[in-house]
Parts: C-alpha cells; structure tokens; sequence
C-alpha cells in the first residue's frame, strides 16, 4: 500500500521525531514536508497521513489549506500530532476536510511535545523531555497496524 505523509513540524520538532522514526521502520513511505513541496500530488498513495504539531488548538494552517486543496477524493487517512497542552478537539478541522472529501479515517495517534509557545515560554515551557521514546515507538506501533 503506497502511502505519504504530509506534514508541518516546527518550534522543536516534535512531530517530525515521530514521522522520522516511522520512515525508519517503513522505508518504502514518502514524507512530505508541506512548506517545502505546497503542491505534492499524492492522488496516486492509497493511504494519506497528516501530521502536525498543535498550533492555536489544531493542525497547522499551512497543513490545513494543503487537504483543503490537494485530498484527493475518498482516500485513507490517519493523523499523528504532538500537542503540549492537554487534549482537545485538535482534529476537528482536518477531519472535517477529510469528510467532505469521502475519506476514511484510518485512525489517529496522539502523544505531548515540548511547547514552548506564547506564555508557555515563560514559565520555561510545559511537556518537557517529550516525546519520549517509548511515545515515539507507539507511533510506529500505531503507523504498523494501520
């Protein structure tokens, strides 16, 4: 099953640890950074990942507007997102795409992110040593039993 993720992954990189770690154990996937390829085709993947960190309650815009225009019609989809803040609604814009756009949600996976933003900094920030390993082999053990 050919599959991409396409993600955003800044500040500290917590996102991008975890995609990292699945790319390892599947050499055959494509990550696709947003801000560097805006425009990637994936209409020929089957299956389509989005990964983001938290940004203002969810994924990030740049993501956002990615699915918006490029999700092709009635895929499979999961998500995989660090957030530092306790949970919440985060998926709610993605998923919305992804409905709109007949996918299937194949599943999400979740864990904390050092967080470092607005008044977080102040305080020296919150989640700090995350994602740790053993969050980072769950997101391949998720990516595995996809």
């Amino acid at each position: 099953m050919k599959t991409a993720i396409v993600y955003y992954s800044r500040h500290h990189g917590n996102t991008k640890k975890l995609l990292d770690a699945i790319a390892q154990a599947d050499k055959d996937i494509t990550l696709i950074d947003v801000t560097e390829q805006p425009d990637a085709d994936v209409s020929a993947c089957d299956r389509i990942g989005f990964a983001s960190g938290i940004y203002y309650g969810g994924f990030a815009k740049q993501l956002i507007e990615y699915a918006r225009a490029h999700l092709p019609e009635g895929k499979d989809v999961f998500y995989v997102y660090t957030h530092g803040a306790p949970a919440g609604r985060f998926l709610k814009g993605i998923r919305e795409i992804a409905a709109r756009k007949n996918c299937r949600e194949a599943g999400e996976y979740r864990c904390q992110g050092y967080d470092t933003f607005g008044p977080f900094k102040l305080v020296g920030g919150i989640a700090k040593g995350h994602p740790t390993q053993a969050e980072i082999d769950g997101a391949v053990e998720f990516y595995k039993k996809l």
